[in-house]
């Protein structure tokens, strides 16, 4: 190497500034092209979890109506799956493992016996509030 090419490498420290906006730039481009499809995934996910919790709380509200006779009362609501409620009989639960779960947003599951909305054709229903406050039924 010759001494003025070794003398200007030696004073080259770090990056420019434009080299530094290049890279803040792709990294930008990268993050606007990846981060809306992966939050949609997330939604995705949290969308089929519900269903499919409701799919699980439907299940044991079908075997409480097997033993019992009827679906629990709005007023007795989800947790007659796990407790027994006072003046029922013939209630051979938990019919959960654990308690009721909270809906992937971190809301209860609201539950409607008989059904509030007058244009389904099921006798009671299931509700999760999702993220943006758009309700997820699920009727049976």
């Amino acid at each position: 190497m010759n001494k003025s090419l070794l003398k200007r490498y030696r004073q080259q420290q770090g990056f420019t500034l434009l080299e530094l906006l290049v890279v803040l730039m792709i990294i930008a481009l990268l993050a606007g092209f990846v981060g809306p499809r992966l939050f949609s995934q997330v939604d995705q996910a949290k969308d089929k979890t519900a269903t499919s919790q409701m799919k699980s709380l439907s299940q044991a509200l079908s075997q409480y109506r097997l033993d019992v006779g009827q679906y629990p009362s709005e007023a007795q609501g989800l947790k007659a799956l796990t407790e027994r409620p006072s003046g029922v009989k013939n209630w051979h639960g938990p019919y959960l493992s654990k308690e009721v779960p909270a809906d992937p947003w971190g809301n209860p599951y609201q539950w409607h016996n008989p059904t509030r909305n007058k244009n389904v054709v099921y006798e009671v229903e299931l509700l999760a509030t999702g993220n943006d406050g758009k309700q997820v039924s699920y009727g049976f």
